[in-house]
């Protein structure tokens, strides 16, 4: 079973490079994107065989998430059910037979990390929100965390200390999310890979891969024994991010 992920940053912008056909090409049976920014009646997508959910931010061209599944839900829920949190369309959890998929964009500390405190309190109240379905089923998360957790992660981590992203705050919450019992699947197959997934779109920096890890696929570890593999697909443009994969059996 394929998943994929993608910060499209612009779903409509990005349809215009391309979209549909990476989609296809990608053939997933799940594929979540992240920053849509739209709202409902702004883009007529459709992919035969796919059922799609959206999540759009109360706030025009902002953020906003959504699904596209071969696989018909049991329920799908949008949200944390915390309303400080609730009106970004941050968060679409599909519920499936024998596991949850969460699909979220995690905010962004922002520039002088005006949001930090407000982040903290969104990776508090998320781990617990994604903890409570973990003890019902399996957990699958993914999406733009907006988090380089190792200095592994980031090409330059001395110049990038105390940025959004690279904070101990930041990293030491998602060290939190591991600790409960959560696996980082790309790491935890290629522990010592160096491979980015979003690029700034200053100063050339794709064409100079100075890059960040931050798109992720992180699971309950009782998943660990089905993982296939997990993919960052660099050679993908369309966005300042490009898709990550997730191969479970």
């Amino acid at each position: 079973m394929r998943f994929i992920s993608w910060n499209v940053n612009g779903l409509r912008a990005c349809e215009g490079k391309g979209f549909s056909d990476i989609f296809r090409q990608l053939d997933a049976d799940f594929f979540c994107i992240q920053e849509t920014k739209m709202q409902a009646g702004q883009l007529d997508l459709h992919f035969e065989g796919y059922q799609s959910f959206w999540n759009y931010a109360d706030k025009k061209g902002y953020s906003g998430t959504a699904v596209f599944t071969r696989h018909t839900p049991l329920n799908v829920n949008y949200g944390i059910g915390i309303d400080e949190h609730d009106h970004e369309g941050r968060v679409i959890t599909l519920e499936m037979d024998d596991f949850f998929l969460v699909n979220v964009y995690v905010p962004n500390s922002q520039d002088e990390l005006k949001r930090l405190d407000y982040r903290m309190r969104w990776e508090d109240d998320f781990l617990n929100f994604v903890k409570s379905l973990d003890r019902k089923k399996t957990v699958i998360v993914c999406g733009d965390l907006n988090v380089a957790h190792q200095e592994i992660d980031l090409k330059n981590p001395k110049g990038n200390r105390r940025n959004p992203g690279f904070t101990n705050e930041e990293r030491g919450k998602f060290g939190t999310w591991l600790a409960a019992g959560f696996t980082d699947t790309f790491r935890h197959l290629y522990p010592e890979q160096v491979t980015y997934s979003w690029w700034s779109y200053r100063f050339r920096s794709r064409e100079k891969n100075i890059g960040w890890r931050i798109d992720y696929f992180v699971t309950s570890q009782r998943l660990n024994e089905r993982i296939v593999d997990a993919k960052i697909h660099t050679e993908i443009l369309g966005s300042d991010h490009c898709p990550v994969e997730l191969v479970i059996e």
